[in-house]
């Protein structure tokens, strides 16, 4: 089920990506807005930057000990000015000649959180878009003109949630919408002037990144649960509450733990004279939902997912 070159399912795990003319890639510069994606152009940027959230995280300190001379992590909130500024110029001064700006920026900063609607406090879904969607706006914003003198490349890393929506995760869910948006608007205007903007849209990969233990999802839904208002918890019932939390449990435990599909369509998308609008790396069965949920009626996909 696949609608032209731009919306393939080539990603698909199973599947290996088709020999393409490939770039080379020995004379540019990237940016890695987040660890996991970093390794893409470990072997083939002159020069790779990674601004993590954290720089004392385990993937800063995995980073440095690859003691590579092209590889340099800078400290970088995505939701400081400040900081997306203080990183720009670092970029900017290292360059040989800015003039020739810089080829590919990938952001792939984000976090996530479990929840129903009513469950989810309005602070929770602030804090996930500021990081998702709008950190992604500013650090784009930012970058565009060094790309745009480079005629470079924009990589944005949503979700198959930013595809189709799922219980549980409307805080994620509105984020990964918003990026698809972003990254669709800023593709039409970016065509014009030789820009590329992909969007790669990674299945279930949470048992490989790490981010919720069980213990760490235990955390989440106590504090979640001491803070509901009393109707809701009353509403609700706690033998309610407590099967979500299980099941949300078994959805990161049934992931993926092998992140190279996620690597070869970044990869792809960095270094193809022809690269894709968007990148599919998840396995079948969240494959042939998204494409149930986007081309049926809602009425079918209801009935096959939710009633």
């Amino acid at each position: 089920m696949s609608f032209g070159k731009t919306d393939t399912s080539r990603g698909v795990q199973s599947q290996a990506l088709e020999p393409h003319t490939w770039l080379l890639c020995a004379e540019v510069t990237l940016v890695v807005a987040g660890i996991p994606a970093a390794r893409v152009g470990r072997r083939r940027a002159k020069q790779l930057f990674c601004p993590p959230q954290d720089k004392e995280g385990d993937g800063v300190k995995e980073l440095d000990n690859l003691k590579s001379d092209r590889l340099r992590t800078v400290q970088l909130n995505v939701c400081k000015s400040e900081e997306v500024d203080k990183v720009l110029e670092i970029i900017r001064s290292s360059l040989k000649d800015p003039e020739k700006g810089l080829w590919g920026l990938v952001n792939n900063a984000g976090i996530s959180t479990f929840g129903e609607v009513e469950f989810t406090s309005m602070e929770t879904y602030k804090e996930i878009a500021e990081v998702n969607l709008w950190g992604t706006v500013q650090v784009t914003k930012a970058f565009l003109p060094l790309i745009r003198r480079a005629k470079g490349r924009v990589v944005n890393i949503s979700s198959v949630m930013g595809r189709m929506a799922n219980t549980a995760r409307s805080p994620y869910c509105i984020t990964k919408f918003g990026v698809e948006a972003f990254s669709d608007c800023l593709r039409y205007e970016m065509h014009p002037l030789g820009v590329k903007v992909s969007v790669v849209e990674p299945g279930n990969f949470i048992a490989a990144t790490s981010l919720y233990s069980l213990e760490h999802i235990r955390a989440i839904a106590n504090k979640m649960w001491d803070e509901l208002p009393e109707v809701v918890r009353k509403d609700y019932g706690k033998k309610y509450f407590d099967e979500a939390v299980v099941r949300m449990q078994t959805y990161c435990n049934s992931g993926s733990t092998d992140m190279s599909p996620v690597i070869k369509a970044v990869t792809h998308s960095l270094t193809s004279a022809t690269p894709y609008t968007r990148y599919h790396p998840m396995d079948y069965y969240w494959w042939v939902r998204m494409q149930i949920m986007t081309h049926l009626p809602g009425a079918i996909s209801d009935r096959i997912y939710i009633h």
